[in-house]
């Protein structure tokens, strides 16, 4: 929102929320049942069917924009601003489609309207050689003047202020504008438009590259990686005043006063309000090389919706914590059955998010496989492939500790004793989360599903502070009983079910977790949570705590956590390099809990309050 929102700040429609885009069904279905019911093609009119396909292909022009530029600055090669972004900013600039719907409201209107926009030709040379002559000359010069007047503190802080508030940019950043402003600009560029109409020379190809062109300047301008090579200026050194460069334009969110220009920089040098820099910036940009982390973090896609929730995926989605969309899923069904398919066949972990916190950088490397390749017995060779590989990659890198996202890591261990890096699964934070969230006046608690090594750490650490842990499965319990470590009698078998804290390991029935009381408080130990099935209980999330707000680039949500959250596992690997213990943490090897759970709060890390 602008600093002082002025006249028509608001989108008309920003209280539909999602409902926004029935405002196109009129037009859409009606342009579908006039193409059907056409009776030959010299009566179809194409330039309106053609118009709702053609949205469409913006919206995923912009999408690929966004996972491109987000994986290109996280890997931080020819990355411009490092500042990151946070969730202000992707709340900000989530109404990124309004310009779209806004786009084909007025498109199907001048159809509808003007005598001259419909029954267009495919093709007419004329009249896109004239939508070039106006836009480098009555548009470009026009935009800069109006681009100019909106720096001006008045214009500034009731609307202008609103897209700069993004420092960092992202390409969708380019149509974030108040609802007035972005009327202004579409009255700037329907000039070319307007006049091929009015002369008879419009044709469908002209009007749609040049909205097609002013999306790709747009998106390019504000993707924040620099990605315009040196040999297309030294070829054609006049280009440098016909095109700008996302360094160019990165400029201008950061100093404000200088680079005004739309797309063709001659404005700039020839009013003298070029920014100094811009010939430095964009020959540094270009010969950054691709950062080294401190830290890489391993994880890997659960459901087949997931791919949708990375940072590199839908941003609005990725901002919120997962949650099953029946409709969604039936939506992109195609393209998460295809996505599912890559998978077993890329053979590759790649970067999906980068971070930085005390001077650390910290990078997230998606292996790509769901979860149901690790229920694959078959698929176990590949796995310990890819995750073997981006060990020794990390390692290559000179990353300080890599984060495990599984127990074998001392396979990796013995394969490769010459590794710098030091391997954490994080399973003494995760123990630890539990251990300390268990409220001190409890006496006893029930002790479900699977015993894991952080199952083990739990109980033992309970049973020592003198809390009574019943154990659910019997197996389970005489694997306990026959372990080396002494329970003691706080060790006991379950006789029932009413103890009022569950600690929850994997395998939990829908039938065991309903013989639980009222009011029972079901605690995971594990990094997926049970089944919410009992209204009258409470559930805490797996085991994770609050990142400090001096963690940097955090814009994300993980899996179902709440945002600014991180699972025990992944914050783990951050404090061991931040202390820079030199031991490694997997296999069936556990660090000390009270060690890291000092540590953790010492970093600013917060302990996550109880959710309902």
């Amino acid at each position: 929102m602008a600093t002082k929102p002025g006249v028509l700040t608001d989108w008309p429609w920003k209280h539909l929320g999602n409902f926004k885009y029935a405002i196109l069904t009129p037009w859409v279905i009606h342009s579908t049942y006039s193409l059907l019911m056409s009776k030959g093609e010299k009566e179809a009119n194409l330039t309106y069917h053609l118009i709702f396909p053609f949205l469409m292909t913006r919206v995923l022009h912009n999408q690929i924009w966004i996972s491109v530029s987000r994986y290109r600055t996280a890997k931080g090669k020819n990355r411009i601003v490092d500042k990151g972004i946070d969730f202000e900013q992707v709340d900000r600039e989530s109404n990124w489609d309004d310009q779209i719907i806004l786009n084909g409201i007025l498109l199907y209107l001048t159809n509808m309207i003007m005598p001259g926009a419909s029954h267009l030709p495919l093709w007419r040379s004329d009249g896109f050689i004239i939508v070039i002559l106006l836009h480098t000359g009555p548009v470009e010069f026009l935009y800069y003047w109006l681009h100019r007047a909106l720096h001006h503190h008045f214009l500034y802080s009731r609307y202008h202020s609103h897209h700069h508030s993004s420092i960092a940019t992202e390409p969708i950043t380019s149509v974030i504008h108040p609802f007035a402003e972005e009327v202004a600009y579409f009255l700037l560029f329907a000039i070319p438009l307007m006049t091929v109409m009015f002369t008879g020379t419009a044709s469908i190809a002209a009007i749609f590259i040049y909205i097609t062109y002013i999306d790709l300047m747009n998106n390019m301008g504000h993707c924040n990686f620099e990605l315009v090579p040196k040999w297309v200026f030294s070829t054609f050194p006049p280009l440098k005043f016909l095109m700008y460069t996302p360094s160019y334009h990165s400029l201008h969110h950061t100093q404000f006063r200088t680079n005004y220009s739309l797309f063709m920089p001659m404005y700039d040098y020839l009013y003298g309000t070029v920014d100094k820099s811009s010939d430095d910036l964009y020959e540094t940009s270009l010969k950054r090389q691709e950062e080294s982390p401190d830290i890489v973090h391993l994880t890997h896609l659960t459901t087949t919706d997931s791919i949708y929730h990375l940072r590199l995926g839908f941003a609005s989605l990725a901002s919120k914590p997962y949650a099953f969309k029946w409709y969604f899923t039936i939506a992109m069904w195609p393209v998460s059955c295809w996505s599912a398919v890559f998978t077993w066949f890329y053979g590759h972990t790649f970067v999906s998010e980068s971070n930085t916190f005390n001077n650390l950088k910290l990078q997230s490397w998606v292996v790509p496989r769901y979860t149901m390749h690790y229920l694959l017995q078959r698929e176990k060779k590949d796995l310990n492939y890819l995750i073997e590989e981006a060990l020794l990659e990390a390692d290559s890198k000179g990353a300080k500790v890599h984060e495990e996202l599984n127990g074998n890591g001392e396979l990796y261990i013995q394969r490769h004793p010459q590794l710098r890096i030091r391997l954490v699964d994080g399973s003494s934070l995760a123990a630890a989360v539990v251990v300390n969230s268990i409220p001190q006046e409890t006496t006893q608690v029930l002790l479900t599903g699977r015993i894991s090594k952080v199952g083990y750490a739990i109980a033992l650490a309970l049973c020592q502070k003198g809390v009574q842990v019943a154990a659910m499965n019997e197996d389970e319990y005489q694997k306990l009983q026959h372990s080396d470590c002494q329970f003691g009698k706080n060790l006991v078998l379950a006789e029932n079910y009413d103890q009022k804290i569950w600690l929850v390991g994997e395998g939990l029935t829908d039938k065991e977790q309903l013989k639980a009381t009222k009011g029972t408080v079901f605690v995971p130990f594990t990094q997926f949570p049970p089944k919410k099935l009992l209204k009258d209980c409470y559930y805490h999330t797996t085991p994770a705590m609050v990142a400090p707000k001096s963690l940097d680039n955090i814009h994300s949500c993980e899996n179902w956590l709440a945002r600014r959250v991180m699972s025990a596992w992944r914050v783990a690997g951050i404090v061991h390099g931040l202390e820079g213990w030199n031991v490694h943490e997997c296999g069936q090897t556990m660090f000390s809990m009270d060690k890291v759970w000092e540590a953790t709060l010492l970093h600013g890390f917060c302990p996550l309050s109880l959710s309902v």
